[in-house]
């Protein structure tokens, strides 16, 4: 490991000294988002997201199922196509081959098994995201009473489910508040009505998306990072989310209708979805746990190179140091 890191140095150190773009990569290095990957690299990052893949994988379709059972027993048919239309907007090109109509047509049979499932593949899913959440932080494992850490656990869960409905509640509100203001002040739904309201349908969806992720960087692993870190961290992965199912919809499409894959084809697609949108999220801790250079130069930054978090990082687990705060970017 330390060949490979002092050749990984050499190269880094050719590159800064070639003409033109030596410089452009010099400063590169010196910036917060290199020294996030830089974290992410040393943390193995790619195992992390595999794992995170892996049981996000297992966990949807109880979650898919149990939304399901609770939309047909206490929304409208026209609520109903909203929620199915919102879930589909998740999971870009390939919403149509999930047959999300069909689980709410049997949701009855399988929401009580839905929901037994989704308690013991969700809890799974907190411990594997917080571990590797917290690995990014190189913070230790908690250490505590193994039911007192499934019923928080549990808790996490019931917290995150809420926070996700308090998101699709704004968001819902949002939409169609922007349509109002739309049709109220005339203007119509092609040109340039239809830019405003495309425009407007994203800025909601990122709204929704950085509430969301200022639950899972913070309350997820247990850590209160700096302010500015963690605004900066949600937003970018807020944007980066929407992005990615703009850019990646055509991409996930095509691999899901691939005749190669059969009737693998959707869950391949899957996988790779979820893969980018776990990256996507370690990226944003990383982001999170990563002190300014002033700080890491001082031995003050947040899980800087020789620590397990340092002074900056206080953990909320009972295995760690105590709940608590970086103060600065």
């Amino acid at each position: 490991m330390e060949r490979d890191e002092r050749g990984q140095g050499r190269i880094m150190d050719w590159l800064k000294k070639l003409p033109v773009v030596g410089p452009w990569i010099a400063r590169l290095m010196i910036t917060h988002a290199w020294r996030s990957y830089e974290r992410l690299d040393r943390v193995k990052w790619s195992r992390l997201a595999a794992a995170m893949t892996f049981t996000s994988f297992v966990a949807l379709f109880p979650l898919l199922s149990l939304a399901a059972a609770v939309a047909a027993a206490t929304l409208s048919k026209e609520q109903q196509d909203k929620l199915q239309d919102t879930l589909a907007e998740q999971i870009p090109g390939i919403s149509d081959q999930l047959n999300i109509q069909g689980l709410v047509d049997n949701a009855g049979t399988v929401g009580v098994i839905s929901a037994l499932l989704l308690l013991f593949t969700g809890m799974g899913w907190i411990e594997a995201t917080r571990g590797c959440l917290r690995a990014v932080w190189e913070l230790p494992d908690e250490e505590e009473n193994p039911i007192l850490h499934r019923a928080k656990d549990a808790g996490v869960l019931v917290g995150l489910g809420g926070a996700l409905l308090i998101t699709v509640g704004i968001s819902t509100v949002a939409s169609a508040l922007v349509g109002w203001i739309i049709r109220t002040i005339g203007l119509a739904q092609g040109g340039v009505g239809g830019v405003l309201l495309y425009v407007a349908a994203f800025a909601v969806a990122v709204l929704a998306d950085f509430l969301l992720l200022l639950y899972v960087l913070t309350l997820l692993p247990g850590v209160q990072p700096a302010r500015r870190r963690l605004v900066v961290a949600a937003l970018i992965g807020a944007v980066g989310f929407e992005l990615l199912k703009l850019l990646l919809s055509g991409y996930i499409q095509g691999v899901a209708a691939k005749s190669m894959y059969g009737a693998f084809g959707v869950p391949v697609a899957l996988l790779l979805w979820i893969n980018f949108t776990a990256k996507l999220v370690l990226f944003c801790a990383a982001w999170t746990a990563t002190g300014s250079k002033e700080q890491e130069l001082g031995g003050e930054g947040a899980g800087n190179d020789g620590g397990t978090g340092g002074p900056d990082v206080k953990d909320g687990s009972g295995g760690g140091p105590g709940p608590a705060a970086a103060t600065s970017g």
